[in-house]
């Protein structure tokens, strides 16, 4: 890492960021600051297109939940991808992080199905919607980047609802399809339930390797 500007850790959306705790300072005393895109690859592309027109960045990390399309990523692992030049491999390995190959998409992969679709037609380990724009972006502008992502839903595994149906135009959650998807779905509640805590938890998981590997006296430096 180099001091020539700070560390950028981007997420989708808050719930991914729940557990993170920005260090004081991370390698050679850089400063690190947080940046919630928005879902999706057009919220992902115009957030870090203006981060990176108006901050000078030594390292750009997108960090969140990612579907599993390997069937040998079970839920809670965090997987990653970096450039050579960030030397953060060895590091991510040391805590137990996987690398892994990922595929952005342009919608949430709900099916068990539509995961094994997307990994025999990609060879993709795992699935998200925003890294790839962002890393593509970062490339551009000679900017080091990594993905660290944990995986929320393994590939074997179903979403309780088509979150693609409950989206707005701009990538958001539309809160009141969801609460009448849920009411006239009353069977879903307890699988929402299970993946509400299944966030809290990946996230934190997620929390704990991004801490390690930012804070100096940990060995992230």
């Amino acid at each position: 890492m180099t001091n020539r500007g700070h560390i950028l850790v981007c997420f989708a959306v808050k719930e991914e960021a729940r557990h993170f705790i920005i260090p004081a300072a991370a390698g050679q005393g850089a400063t690190v600051r947080v940046l919630v895109t928005g879902m999706g690859q057009s919220n992902a592309s115009d957030s870090i297109k203006r981060e990176l027109a108006s901050h000078s960045c030594s390292l750009v990390l997108t960090c969140g939940f990612a579907g599993g399309l390997n069937p040998d990523l079970a839920f809670g692992t965090v997987v990653y991808s970096a450039d050579e030049q960030t030397a953060l491999s060895p590091l991510l390995t040391s805590l137990s992080a996987v690398p892994a190959r990922f595929h952005c998409a342009d919608r949430v992969a709900v099916t068990a199905a539509e995961k094994h679709a997307l990994r025999e037609t990609t060879g993709a380990d795992a699935v998200e919607m925003e890294s790839g724009i962002i890393r593509s972006a970062c490339l551009q502008r000679g900017v080091p980047s990594a993905t660290i992502r944990v995986i929320l839903d393994a590939a074997g595994e179903d979403l309780p609802l088509d979150f693609n149906a409950l989206m707005t135009a701009d990538q958001k959650i539309n809160f009141p399809k969801l609460i009448w998807s849920v009411v006239t779905h009353p069977s879903k509640i307890p699988k929402l339930l299970k993946l509400q805590r299944q966030s809290d938890m990946a996230a934190q998981r997620l929390a704990e390797i991004l801490h390690r590997l930012l804070t100096p006296q940990s060995g992230g430096s």
